[in-house]
């Protein structure tokens, strides 16, 4: 589901660098069988490249044909090297000619093996890391509810005895041989130019698995501006998202309780029965994202209770957009995007006691959660609006090329 405020708003184009011609990107990208951030993510790169002066073409892959068991094994199995997919990319290199390729999601009809490709076409590289697919088979550095980093330094054939995906063993072996063979190949080390982390806590997870650190660059996803927050009377508290275990629900229900508070809920999920008529939350299901919008204006301050490492939830990017401070989990990423006491609060993950503190100061003082919201704001201007990510994007792109040209001896690895 996507709830991108501020779709009505027209974001501002950077310039294109004075003097350098407009660059041009081959987009690649594996779409999932459901509609989700990464998916809208890329389609807002699309649109503000091409705003910024960039002549740019997508491939886009479509999980839709792979609707069973059977085929989404198949499909695992030849994720390794997925010639057709590869065949597919490259075509459409030849005709359009890129000055750099940056591939999105490749799993699982493309796989890591189109940077090779690419590479020996003369093609710079460029590889966004949207989730953990490469270091981990379940792509989430989580198990049974928590976070797991045995594969970051591991073998990855130890997510087959957890069956780390889709609590699938064969489908968990599939995968694990992918980030194994590539691992082993050295993949990352030789084909990409430059890769793209969503957060400084990505970063070091990569660096970690043996991931050049030279070639990683931190460049989150924009949003587009909805504009100067309402000045107007706000309360109330908002978690917008999926109702699932890993996202915290259950302990955000029992902090609300020790609070004393209600806390309105917009979204959907497995545990959506067992919240029904909780007296501390009220349950609105899906919404359009409009809704979401003016649900997060209004709002004294956004909850993300998650117990696992969450990529980039740009439900923080939209809240500090509208000028909404964000009371968080401390763990992962979190914990570095929210600043606590600063644009909102920090909990200890699981921790309904100090989660329901925490909901009580935001509560209790209306003037520090407003000055908070606007620390949220000043930082979605600096670091999160659409304009300063581009220029960012593009500056990565300038720099994978240069590298390309350079010749492989000449592009930093990193330690």
């Amino acid at each position: 589901m996507d709830h991108r405020p501020g779709a009505h708003a027209r974001p501002r184009a950077p310039p294109v660098i004075a003097g350098a011609p407009p660059l041009r990107v081959l987009v690649a990208h594996n779409r999932y069988q459901v509609r989700g951030g990464e998916d809208a993510a890329v389609a807002r790169d699309l649109a503000a490249l091409e705003r910024a002066g960039c002549a740019v073409e997508a491939v886009f892959l479509d999980n839709g044909a792979i609707d069973s068991g059977l085929a989404r094994l198949r499909a695992a199995f030849a994720a390794t090297h997925a010639p057709d997919g590869i065949a597919r990319v490259m075509a459409a290199a030849r005709r359009f000619g890129p000055d750099v390729v940056h591939v999105h999601n490749f799993f699982p009809l493309l796989s890591p093996g189109i940077h090779a490709a690419a590479r020996a076409a003369g093609y710079a590289t460029v590889q966004t890391l949207h989730n953990y697919r490469l270091i981990c088979p379940g792509a989430f550095l989580m198990r049974d509810g928590a976070p797991c980093e045995a594969c970051v330094t591991g073998s990855p054939y130890q997510a087959v005895r957890f069956a780390c995906y889709r609590g699938s063993r064969i489908g968990s072996l599939a995968v694990a041989r992918m980030v194994d063979r590539h691992r082993r190949a050295g993949t990352w080390r030789r084909d990409v130019d430059r890769f793209v982390a969503l957060t400084p806590f990505a970063r070091e997870r990569f660096i970690a698995a043996g991931f050049p650190e030279g070639r990683i660059r931190i460049r989150p996803n924009g949003l587009p501006d909805p504009g100067p927050p309402s000045a107007g009377p706000r309360g109330g508290l908002l978690y917008v998202g999926r109702l699932s275990p890993e996202k915290g629900v259950l302990v955000l229900a029992e902090a609300a309780s020790r609070a004393g508070t209600r806390v309105t809920v917009i979204g959907e999920g497995p545990l959506a029965g067992a919240l029904a008529g909780h007296p501390s939350l009220d349950l609105r299901g899906a919404c359009a994202p409009d809704a979401v919008q003016d649900a997060m204006a209004r709002a004294a301050a956004v909850v993300v209770p998650s117990l696992w490492y969450e990529g980039l939830p740009m439900v923080v990017a939209e809240a500090y957009a509208a000028g909404t401070p964000v009371v968080a989990s401390r763990i992962g990423a979190l914990a570095s995007l929210v600043a606590d006491g600063e644009t909102g609060f920090l909990a200890g993950p699981g921790d309904a006691t100090d989660l329901g503190t925490a909901l009580a100061r935001i509560a209790g003082d209306p003037a520090a959660s407003a000055a908070m919201g606007r620390g949220a704001r000043a930082v979605y201007e600096r670091e999160w609006r659409e304009d300063v990510t581009t220029r960012a994007l593009i500056e990565i792109y300038r720099d994978a090329v240069a590298a390309r040209a350079a010749g492989p001896s000449l592009a930093p690895t990193g330690t």
